[in-house]
């Protein structure tokens, strides 16, 4: 029998800051402003830096997440996108919803019900927030007073973000709070990681950072063109033009796939000759089976180098992951269960360990496949709850009626969820060999808030 838990959040609704949904219609203008002053705020996030943070040169245990998230370091955005903001409004999301679905917690269909499950929501996200915060520095290296300081910072600028991100989810911005911060930060990493004029010392002396920056400033330092090309193509350890064309390459096919849909017919019950289409698309559940696994494997690699260095050579920690040190601040895994999930390098590194490579592409693929059939089970996708929706607006399918209907659904939306899970899977597999800017996860989310704002935009110039 379900917990009337929204009964108990009910009581810390003073706690919670709400953002009220609006009383008017706002103009389409209106919204590009506020989502665009939202996104001039959080981007200064970004570059703001942390307060009580030393430079360190130990090995950076969230570097792996960075590179996911695209989020930059002792920031207020270092734990804000990419761990006490993002991680714990999506932790919390994904935890209700499926406590949800599986009537653990009892959610009616009133607007009452609605908005307590959304205050829920926030509330455990807040006490997620805290909670890794508090993980961030060690007291015993930093201090007290230093280590609550941070604490404050970065627990102030979630708060910050999860009202922005409910500010855009009530109606007066565009699109969805969190997914648009990532894809807006990844587009930033982007285009600094191909125009950035800083320069950084490495093993060959003073370099641009940026891939077409660099190029010019090889070819006026007196480098041949071909030297140059050949350095900023295929040099290491900063960005060169392969990653720039690389993700480029990424970016291209995943919107070519974005278009991939079967449209059913369906009419109105109520009305003759109104009739229109139910399109299933071949990403049926858009970057959700990536983000679900790619966070699943994240944590699994946070906590394993932890164990791995407080209990090095223990065969069940060794089991999980060996874990070792590079020049660049970074843990790799070089064994155990971490490593075989882990993606190579490159494509050479694949061909010259065949078993990881395998591994890791049956991994990928299978994992991507089952959480987007999971997830279109538990997010109101399934072949019975589109049947209810369009039963609810008084729509049905040509010749079909209410349960043959959930039939003729079950023939494409199960196969849409799976197939387009397993191609997610390979377009991240493809982005990881070929090195792009960010991560599969990252490219795949900025191309699908990209075609939702072209669809948004589209839509308002028909109205």
């Amino acid at each position: 029998m379900g917990i009337r838990f929204l009964e108990f959040v009910e009581s810390f609704d003073q706690l919670i800051l709400v953002i009220q949904r609006p009383d008017r219609k706002i103009q389409f203008r209106d919204k590009i402003l506020c989502t665009a002053v939202v996104l001039v705020i959080l981007s200064s996030y970004g570059k703001m830096p942390l307060f009580g943070i030393l430079s360190s040169t130990a090995t950076d245990p969230f570097a792996r997440t960075r590179v996911f998230y695209a989020s930059n370091p002792a920031t207020l955005m270092e734990l804000g996108i990419a761990l006490t903001a993002f991680l714990p409004i999506v932790t919390s999301g994904r935890i209700m919803q499926s406590l949800a679905a599986a009537r653990i917690i009892e959610v009616g269909d009133t607007p009452k019900d609605r908005a307590l499950f959304n205050n829920a929501q926030n509330l455990f996200a807040m006490f997620i927030a805290i909670g890794q915060a508090i993980l961030y520095g060690n007291p015993l290296e930093i201090g007290n007073v230093t280590c609550l300081l941070i604490i404050i910072q970065l627990f102030v600028a979630n708060l910050i973000l999860i009202l922005f991100h409910e500010l855009l989810e009530k109606g007066y911005g565009l699109g969805s709070g969190i997914p648009l911060f990532i894809a807006a930060n990844t587009c930033e990493t982007i285009v600094w990681k191909a125009f950035s004029p800083v320069t950084i010392n490495t093993k060959n002396g003073a370099e641009v950072e940026g891939a077409i920056i660099a190029f010019f400033d090889l070819s006026i330092a007196g480098n041949s063109i071909r030297d140059a090309l050949y350095e900023v193509f295929f040099r290491q350890n900063l960005p060169n033009l392969m990653n720039l064309l690389s993700t480029v390459l990424v970016f291209a096919v995943a919107i070519y796939f974005q278009n991939f849909r079967v449209d059913l017919p369906i009419k109105s019950a109520r009305y003759r000759g109104q009739s229109s289409t139910f399109p299933i698309k071949l990403f049926y559940t858009s970057y959700m089976p990536l983000e679900l696994q790619s966070t699943l494997v994240l944590n699994l690699f946070f906590v394993t180098q932890i164990l791995s260095r407080k209990f090095s050579g223990n065969f069940i920690v060794d089991l999980l992951g060996v874990w070792t040190d590079n020049d660049h601040q970074r843990s790799n895994p070089i064994g155990g269960l971490c490593y075989s999930l882990s993606p190579p390098e490159s494509f050479r590194a694949m061909l010259l360990d065949p078993i990881h490579g395998t591994l890791y592409i049956t991994f990928m693929l299978g994992s991507c496949a089952f959480f987007s059939k999971i997830w279109a089970d538990i997010s109101g996708s399934s072949p019975r709850d589109v049947a209810k929706q369009l039963k609810e607006q008084q729509m049905v399918m040509h010749s079909h009626r209410e349960i043959s209907m959930i039939h003729a659904l079950g023939r494409y939306i199960p196969t849409a969820a799976s197939f387009g899970g397993l191609c997610v899977g390979a377009l991240s597999i493809l982005a990881d060999l070929l090195g792009v800017i960010g991560s599969g996860f990252s490219i795949l989310l900025v191309t699908t808030v990209i075609y939702q704002y072209f669809e948004i935009f589209v839509k308002e110039q028909n109205e």
